[in-house]
């Protein structure tokens, strides 16, 4: 259906749709072949990830329920591991903890931390020790979720820290900040069922606030926009 190749971000996401075993068996491909060309340790970019197929959503589009997508992620996740050696964690509605809900959670430390994650975090399918083939490889997250919208808003500006102050503000996570007792607190973000960094987009000499919406219906992208929309002096 698309294929969208972003050079700053070094990431292609690829999207595709079918029957329920004709798609798991186009991802099971497509994760096989990322693993042979693309060597992790090697690897940079601006966009977070743990792997080479960094993360595989199975979307319950129409004529399939979430429950089916939660097994077929199963499935999927079960050949990665065993036939490719591949560390597979699940999340979203396919998680087998709260915790691991959260991609965000499973990408802490990205490809970097990994052999300190695997130890940590065990995967759900796969190797479960830092090998040859995982240095490679990386780590891959699967799991049935609800659509989720990637939404980026440019800046005018290559001061990094905006953008970065902007998402924080906007994002349901919102930031950790010291209390005046010196202790740890998080504060909440403006917008519900939002997820923002910000990134440098060298190419065009700009940063960015790259969003993704989880639930369209409970924050729209004109919500978003209206929220990101009073600091004029930085929208492209």
């Amino acid at each position: 259906m698309n294929v969208e190749p972003d050079k700053d971000y070094n990431r292609t996401v690829i999207t595709f749709a079918g029957e329920p075993l004709c798609v798991k068996e186009a991802a099971f491909k497509a994760i096989a072949t990322a693993s042979e060309l693309i060597d992790m340790s090697r690897q940079k970019g601006e966009h977070p990830r743990i792997g080479a197929t960094d993360v595989c959503p199975l979307i319950p589009v129409a004529n399939v329920t979430k429950d089916e997508c939660v097994r077929l992620s199963n499935e999927l996740g079960k050949d990665v591991g065993e036939k490719l050696g591949i560390p597979v964690y699940l999340y979203e509605d396919s998680a087998m903890s709260a915790e691991r809900r959260n991609l965000e959670n499973i990408r802490k430390g990205e490809y970097e931390g990994l052999e300190q994650k695997l130890k940590d975090w065990i995967p759900d399918y796969g190797p479960t020790e830092y090998n040859d083939k995982v240095r490679k490889s990386g780590a891959t997250v699967i799991g049935s979720r609800f659509f989720l919208i990637a939404y980026n808003v440019n800046l005018n500006t290559r001061n990094v820290s905006i953008a970065n102050e902007i998402a924080k503000k906007v994002r349901e996570s919102g930031s950790m900040i010291i209390d005046e007792a010196g202790a740890k607190k998080r504060v909440p973000g403006l917008l519900k069922c939002v997820k923002a960094i910000g990134v440098e987009l060298n190419e065009y000499n700009i940063t960015q606030v790259s969003l993704n919406l989880t639930n369209y219906k409970k924050t729209s992208i004109h919500k978003v926009f209206e929220t990101i929309k009073p600091r004029p002096k930085y929208m492209v």
